[in-house]
């Protein structure tokens, strides 16, 4: 499989949200009555799009708003809110920044130790209110943080990072023993983020809770240009998919990817079920709430890498609360707005009465599919044209 690139190498063609579309059902459903549930380590949530654990997105507040309204909301465990008792000054400052300082000032300002009772405090601060608590940390932090977590009564952890894989070799410190990890602890554990069949496999025979897909589409992710890795979405996702299915025959148990990235607007999260996911992770959609920590502004968890940043802080602006940004009424015409009504929209059209349905439904190749017949919008910058 593949086509030659020249003499004695091949690659595979793969495609991201902008190259393929979703064709209308036979049978079509009063979106009203579809089911837009998913189910993560024994829960029922009846939104299935998490925000990015990004400080620009959540902060314990977003969490526990995010939680009330049917979703779940990821605390960076070593962003701004585990090394600041009170970050708004930083955020304040980082909104401020001028784009040349910007990335300069988040290395800087995220050189802070990470503060353990802080950690605890967070958690708590969202379990207070009714919502489960769900934080995430790199692999190398994770049995430290993940003890902390666990203590102060949190659900769900997330181990993740640029590129996760079960066989990690290091002479300078100690590896994580997935399997030993998620074992070990009484928390669901999510773990990413990759993008092959094979990683997606290997990943979910360590018991996971969920499997993370995803790596560089973000909005403020830079490692593609960086790095040179990463497989567009569609393609990432559905191998993912792949895997799950596999592993599901193989054992029984269903393990739940979760797209990561790359998706701005309800079309995209759409393709994304469409290629196979159970829900999907956003970032910058959210980072535009009102209720968002980042100012209107939104950076990567990578931003701050002191060596080789492979992040960006980018300008989204303010366009709602976080109820019309998932619920509506849209007050855009650009998709960006009322997210889940487009989802069940979409499940609707196709004749999907549930996510599992909406998995299996026909996709075409059509790079012209967001072009074709809307050159006003193009030029008059509005809608698709955006």
């Amino acid at each position: 499989m593949g086509e030659w690139i020249g003499r004695g190498r091949k690659a595979r063609r793969a495609y991201g949200f902008d190259e393929i579309a979703i064709v209308p059902g036979t049978v079509t459903i009063n979106p009203n009555e579809v089911d837009t549930s998913w189910e993560l380590a024994g829960r029922r949530y009846e939104v299935p799009i998490i925000a990015a654990a990004m400080d620009g997105v959540v902060d314990p507040n977003f969490a526990i708003l995010m939680g009330k309204l049917g979703g779940l909301a990821i605390l960076n465990l070593e962003g701004v809110w585990t090394r600041y008792e009170d970050p708004s000054d930083i955020l304040n400052e980082i909104a401020a920044a001028t784009p040349e300082r910007a990335t300069e000032l988040v290395q800087q300002l995220y050189q802070p130790p990470v503060r353990e009772d802080l950690i605890q405090r967070r958690i708590e601060q969202i379990r207070a209110a009714g919502v489960p608590p769900i934080v995430s940390s790199i692999p190398q932090k994770a049995e430290r943080y993940g003890a902390l977590a666990e203590e102060a009564g949190c659900e769900i952890f997330v181990v993740q990072s640029t590129v996760c894989t079960v066989r990690h070799i290091s002479s300078e410190y100690k590896m994580l023993d997935l399997a030993k990890f998620i074992a070990n602890t009484k928390m669901a554990v999510m773990v990413g983020n990759c993008v092959t069949y094979e990683v997606a496999l290997e990943l979910m025979e360590c018991n996971p809770a969920a499997v993370i897909i995803g790596i560089g589409p973000g909005a403020a992710c830079t490692s593609r240009g960086v790095l040179g890795i990463g497989v567009p979405q569609v393609t990432a996702t559905v191998d993912g998919a792949a895997a799950r299915d596999k592993y599901f025959v193989q054992t029984g148990r269903y393990i739940p990817i979760i797209t990561d990235g790359g998706m701005s607007v309800g079309g995209d999260i759409c393709k994304a079920f469409a290629s196979g996911a159970d829900a999907v992770i956003v970032g910058s959609a959210f980072a535009k709430a009102e209720e968002a920590p980042g100012r209107g502004y939104h950076w990567g968890m990578a931003t701050p890498h002191q060596n080789l940043p492979r992040g960006t802080r980018i300008h989204v602006g303010t366009s709602g609360t976080l109820e019309e940004i998932l619920f509506g009424p849209a007050r855009l015409d650009d998709g960006s707005q009322n997210l889940m009504g487009a989802l069940r929209t979409c499940m609707g059209s196709v004749g999907a009465r549930n996510l599992r349905e909406l998995q299996r439904v026909e996709l075409v190749i059509a790079p012209a599919i967001k072009t074709e017949g809307k050159i006003f919008q193009k030029a008059q910058r509005i809608g698709m044209g955006k």
